[in-house]
């Protein structure tokens, strides 16, 4: 009873967080008619999340409350293709934020960091069109393998497939961590040899960029943890192990979008906002 509680405030904390997100950009994009990419992405990320989030709390109340229903081999490929679709963007365009952070912040005298940097949209696009290829890889290779078997097997050979394909934006997003540690690690070593403040504005970019960086990936890590061990316990079971498994699982869906938002300083102004009217609206309707 405790898990399924800490799950409801989990899902209803993940909607808000990321609806709040995709509206203020959305009427941010309305007011100045134009959208920049971090804000595109962000959208996105935040409207995938909640297609995330809509999908665990529905194959969890399906499994609950009707064993037999969610048993058939209809329910199980429709849940998991909404699934394996929503939390394949989620990460996906998390990772493609990263990047982007990356391409924006980091100093790299290369050439080849040169090139890409003057082209950090086409970046963005491309790897987001790669990640789509392997969408489709991922889809195709779970249908085809769990076509021949019994349905009572779709779940955990689903779920081993999509952590094979979803390790590749866990491994993207830490080597964009890896090389802007070492970007900033080559700067403050240059503003020590110009004896100048360790403080600058590209050294608070750095940190700010590795923070919300480094958080997607301690909750990514804590996600496909949680994912291995629900593999491992019995899909679909009523269980402790399984609950608790979703609701560490649900903490990175539900819980990065506020990361987001303090690491960004339109969201976080925006968030500020709402919080002080409700508080003025709360002393008014005080006695």
């Amino acid at each position: 009873i405790t898990l399924e509680i800490i799950l409801s405030v989990e899902f209803i904390i993940g909607n808000l967080g990321n609806a709040f997100i995709a509206l203020v950009n959305c009427m941010d994009w309305i007011k100045r008619r134009k959208i920049s990419l971090a804000d595109q992405i962000l959208t996105a990320l935040a409207l995938s999340r909640i297609g995330v989030l809509w999908s665990i709390i529905i194959a969890l109340v399906i499994s609950l409350q009707n064993q037999d229903l969610w048993m058939t081999e209809k329910i199980i490929r429709t849940i998991n293709l909404i699934w394996t679709v929503t939390n394949h963007f989620s990460l996906w365009l998390a990772s493609s934020l990263g990047i982007f952070y990356f391409l924006k912040i980091a100093n790299f005298s290369n050439s080849a960091f040169l090139y890409l940097k003057w082209r950090v949209k086409k970046v963005v696009s491309m790897t987001l069109l790669v990640s789509l290829v392997l969408l489709f890889l991922n889809t195709v290779l779970i249908y085809k393998i769990t076509y021949k078997r019994k349905f009572e097997r779709l779940s955990r050979i689903s779920v081993i497939i999509n952590i094979v394909f979803l390790s590749a934006p866990f491994t993207v997003s830490l080597m964009t961590v890896l090389l802007l540690i070492f970007s900033l690690w080559k700067h403050l070593k240059r503003m020590q040899h110009n004896a100048k403040g360790s403080r600058d504005a590209s050294t608070t970019a750095h940190v700010k960029a590795l923070q919300t960086v480094t958080a997607f990936l301690l909750l990514y890590a804590i996600y496909f943890l949680s994912l291995v061990q629900f593999w491992i316990s019995h899909f679909g079971a009523k269980s402790v192990i399984v609950l608790f498994c979703l609701a560490a699982g649900i903490v990175f869906p539900s819980g990065h979008p506020f990361v987001l938002i303090l690491g960004n300083s339109k969201l976080r102004q925006a968030s500020w906002s709402v919080l002080g009217r409700l508080k003025c609206r709360f002393k008014d309707v005080d006695p």
